[in-house]
């Protein structure tokens, strides 16, 4: 509901900032001491598509997409530069890049997901959009044939396969994927003279729950 399964053009993209933000609740103690919380189990991503603005025609195809998405109404695909595969940036999706998951051998149903991990710690990202055509799926790095062992579902980012896997055997996957998002604003304000003089337009873009 609310969101169209279309990419933001990519080249458009290409050259924006933004990242991921947390919300920490912090509370400082009468003796000095801090208690943090977060009331998200997620991180949130935002970014900036102006910056990715570098001719006229870039602001038609912008203002084009702004429309017929009605402002911020409804959510799109979006690619995220600097995270958008399931391995290192510079190598082949494989389908061993990520852990999803173990077999129990009845569940046949599971969730892309994406595990950040640095000293010993590790938060885990489910992937709800991955990207048609590249997602890869292996049991103990046997790979699956997409259309004969397991079937995406690409709005929601689940796999299904065939025949459940067995029990204990280590389910793995690679992908790429989009971040859902929809923008931050109802308006876009323009203007060729400072455009052709290096401005651009502010357009905040920001992750959406789906």
């Amino acid at each position: 509901m609310n969101f169209h399964e279309v990419r933001f053009p990519a080249s458009l993209s290409f050259g924006s900032v933004g990242g991921p933000e947390r919300r920490t609740d912090i509370v400082t103690l009468a003796n000095g001491f801090e208690e943090r919380n977060t009331p998200w189990a997620h991180s949130r991503r935002r970014y900036d598509a102006g910056l990715g603005m570098r001719s006229l025609d870039d602001i038609e195809a912008l203002i084009s997409f702004f429309e017929a998405r009605q402002g911020q109404m409804f959510g799109f695909r979006w690619k995220d530069w600097s995270d958008f595969k399931s391995g290192a940036a510079t190598a082949e999706v494989d389908n061993a890049d990520q852990v999803i998951a173990r077999g129990d051998g009845k569940t046949t149903e599971f969730q892309l997901v994406k595990t950040y991990s640095s000293g010993g710690f590790k938060y885990v990202r489910p992937i709800l959009k991955p990207v048609l055509g590249t997602v890869k799926l292996g049991l103990e790095q046997d790979e699956m044939r997409e259309g004969v062992d397991f079937e995406v579902d690409l709005a929601r980012g689940r796999v299904t396969f065939t025949n459940a896997p067995p029990q204990d055997v280590e389910i793995t996957a690679g992908f790429e994927f989009d971040v859902p998002v929809r923008f931050d604003t109802d308006k876009i304000q323009t203007s060729v003279a400072s455009f052709q003089a290096g401005d651009v337009p502010n357009v905040p873009v920001v992750e959406v729950r789906v």
